[in-house]
């Protein structure tokens, strides 16, 4: 593969915003056929390499190469024509359309075309599905499939586009593990086409699994690219931030301590049966399981939000029903929601409106007014106890990475002084270092003022790593529990699935 000409090549570029170098004198290549992993921390250069590939911005310095073609000026225009697509965690797809008209959609914006040859177009779209080996009617409303169904439907697109290197960001995040495989089976189809992958995502095991090479990037400089048979997780870690980051278990056994929160057979038809489990103050609880298997479920029935069918709910002995959020809450209840943008934060607002708004109450004065002075000091005392990376306290939340959004989510509830919170899949989409701060917050609440944390979670490894004990749930029941120290990684992951 080493004398063929590469898809893409982007020579010494480098990239400034303000007088903030994003990329200094990358280089960058991708040959055909090749998976081409993309790993770096947040704030690495990940997001402005693909903007510059894909002609979204311009570099300062630097050239671009597309199939060994000099590029003076890459639009995105130029850079799909010329075979170079982006599938976006949000897959930019339309949701009311079918699966054909998601497939040739383009076709039509670009010719500027009045009419429909409808028959035409499902015909075109069952053989790109075929060829792909991809089982969808193509008449199907795009907005009623899975996720992962969708995924595929935008890397079609790609494919019916004749495009020859496609970049694939965060594919796996919001995907089970069977998800996974099978997008992975598929890109390996592509790959043997000739189709060349730019895969970028915080999961290195997935890196691993599926990349010939990956090249990694730490704060704008590429660090290197090294074939994945040069590659643990371990040392993939260590070239992205710079420090040794253990997958050993933060957790001791748990000493005898008493019960905080107790559920016996929660039912809610169609989302979850006969859940039952303990949680103890001080606690790191596990629940993992796949995607749909109702952990997210039972975590919301807890706070209030989804109202059981039947069961019962105890907090300190004493049986609580909850009919709302604010019960919950006032029983001394967190919650963390899975989606940080849509639930979580008001992007647009400051760091400091969204760290208080758990306490507005405790912030009013006596004749009613919202008082400036302590809202900020509160923001501001969040912001250094928890490591918060923000330019300032009235800056916008938008504007800090995946991981330090997090920490303004989490910090927002221990201002509340909970008794328990739940961390829904908290590491979400934030990087390697990212994850061991939110690992060590959580140790720390636990360890240092006994809250009872219920953590959910997409990764075998945070939890062997993170919780004293772990709940296997799976079509909505729990169906195995383990302490850390008597599963492995894989063995974990294989009742997960079952």
């Amino acid at each position: 593969m080493s004398g063929e000409t590469p898809v893409l090549r982007l020579a010494h570029i480098t990239k400034r915003y303000g007088g903030v170098v994003a990329l200094r004198d990358v280089e960058f290549s991708v040959l055909p056929g090749e998976v081409h992993g993309l790993v770096g921390e947040n704030g690495s250069g990940k997001s402005t390499l693909v903007k510059i590939a894909t002609g979204v911005v311009q570099p300062e310095e630097g050239e671009i190469f597309i199939e060994g073609q000099k590029i003076s000026r890459l639009t995105p225009y130029l850079a799909f024509k010329r075979g170079i697509h982006v599938v976006h965690q949000d897959l930019s797809l339309f949701p009311n359309l079918s699966v054909a008209e998601n497939i040739f959609a383009h076709e039509y914006i670009e010719r500027h075309r009045s009419f429909v040859a409808w028959k035409d177009m499902e015909r075109r779209a069952l053989e790109v599905l075929g060829r792909l080996g991809v089982e969808l009617d193509p008449q199907e409303i795009v907005g009623r499939l899975s996720f992962a169904d969708q995924q595929l439907v935008a890397i079609c697109r790609a494919i019916a586009s004749s495009a020859k290197l496609v970049i694939l960001d965060e594919p796996t995040s919001s995907l089970t593990f069977r998800e996974v495989q099978r997008l992975f089976g598929f890109i390996r189809e592509l790959k043997a086409q000739g189709i060349a992958f730019v895969f970028i995502s915080h999961r290195l095991d997935e890196v691993l699994e599926i990349s010939d090479v990956v090249t990694v990037l730490r704060d704008g400089v590429k660090v290197g690219t090294f074939p994945k048979g040069e590659l643990t997780k371990a040392k993939l870690s260590f070239l992205m931030t710079g420090k040794e980051i253990t997958a050993e278990s933060l957790v001791t056994d748990l000493p005898e301590a008493r019960e905080i929160l107790r559920v016996e057979h929660l039912t809610r038809r169609g989302e979850y049966a006969d859940v039952s489990f303990t949680l103890h103050q001080g606690e790191i609880l596990g629940l993992i399981g796949p995607r749909g298997s109702g952990r997210t479920e039972v975590a919301l029935t807890i706070f209030g939000l989804r109202p059981p069918d039947s069961g019962k709910i105890f907090l300190e002995g004493k049986e609580v029903v909850f009919r709302s959020n604010r019960d919950a809450i006032r029983h001394g209840i967190g919650y963390v929601p899975e989606n940080r943008l849509l639930q979580g934060l008001v992007l647009d607002q400051p760091v400091a409106d969204n760290i208080a708004v758990t306490i507005l109450n405790e912030l009013v004065s006596r004749s009613g007014f919202l008082h400036p002075a302590r809202k900020i000091a509160v923001a501001e005392r969040a912001i250094r106890d928890f490591g918060i990376k923000a330019p300032a306290a009235d800056a916008p939340v938008r504007s800090l990475s995946g991981g330090n959004q997090q920490k303004v989510v989490l910090s927002r509830w221990i201002l509340t002084a909970p008794k328990i919170l739940i961390l829904d899949t908290p590491t979400h989409g934030v990087d390697v270092a990212a994850k061991e701060s939110i690992y060590e917050m959580a140790l720390g609440l636990a360890r240092d003022r006994g809250i009872g944390i219920l953590f959910i979670s997409d990764e075998e490894h945070e939890v062997l790593k993170v919780c004293h004990r772990i709940l296997v749930m799976r079509e909505g029941r729990i169906v195995r529990e383990y302490r850390p120290s008597e599963v492995t990684e894989e063995a974990l992951r294989q009742e997960i699935v079952g």
